[in-house]
């Protein structure tokens, strides 16, 4: 395949970046959207020029490193796909792609395609946690669980915190991100003791680090490369209602 890509280049946080445009031939359509970047940046890292900077971890799809918005749409035109695993096939040969970074304030761009996700670490750190006494693992029937209960926390566990949710929302709000999380832990019987606190300190955090308000527009959910449900933010809004007295 022949490609034109416009890829957005920044030097740093304080440089205006911008599209520069580059030409890509002989890409086979079994290769990865990474593994094309791969053999640009071979060929850039050649000719003695800055290759492009991407957050990239497992290539598996697993860890959502792989934080890009091609044409527009984050991860790209597949649903349910990351990065990583969006294949060439799914482009056309000739085609022109724009890939950029997320962007949302939350999310500082660090350089190039790499922008810093740490918002999403402090959210974690303001209440995704249970107490726990040490020792032994428990038996694993020891606390029985709904079973229903048991697949809505399998589906909140599948949140790869990647931050597409926040580059497709207009609002750059981290609500499906932060809903997945709080319902995730708020289903489970080990998640009772903290379920009240949780809820309020992560929200509080999570506005006070620059992201936007839900206005349930369903982008987030469309972008997320899981399928996270629009429905646990609802239950987070339930939650956060009644831990608040509201």
């Amino acid at each position: 395949m022949k490609l034109k890509l416009r890829i957005w280049r920044q030097k740093d946080a304080a440089d205006k970046g911008q599209m520069v445009t580059y030409d890509v031939d002989g890409i086979s359509e079994d290769a990865s959207f990474l593994e094309m970047l791969d053999v640009l940046n071979e060929r850039l890292t050649l000719e003695g020029e800055e290759p492009i900077a991407f957050d990239h971890d497992c290539r598996e799809g697993i860890c959502g490193m792989c934080s890009l918005v091609i044409n527009g749409q984050p991860h790209g035109p597949e649903r349910n796909t990351t990065t990583c695993q969006l294949h060439m096939r799914k482009f056309k040969d000739g085609e022109t792609i724009d890939v950029e970074p997320w962007r949302a304030k939350a999310f500082p761009v660090v350089k190039d395609l790499v922008v810093d996700r740490g918002a999403f670490d402090k959210i974690i750190e303001a209440g995704g946690y249970i107490s726990a006494p040490t020792g032994t693992a428990p038996d694993a029937h020891s606390t029985p669980v709904p079973k229903a209960d048991a697949d809505k926390a399998f589906v909140a566990a599948e949140c790869i915190g990647c931050g597409a949710c926040v580059a497709a929302c207009p609002n750059g709000s981290g609500s499906l991100f932060m809903s997945a999380k709080v319902s995730h832990l708020g289903l489970l019987p080990q998640g009772q003791p903290e379920r009240d606190s949780r809820v309020l300190n992560m929200v509080k955090t999570h506005d006070e680090l620059d992201f936007g308000g839900c206005t349930n527009t369903g982008e987030c959910t469309v972008a997320c490369p899981k399928g996270i449900p629009l429905e646990f933010i609802g239950r987070m809004n339930k939650d956060w209602l009644k831990a608040s007295g509201k």
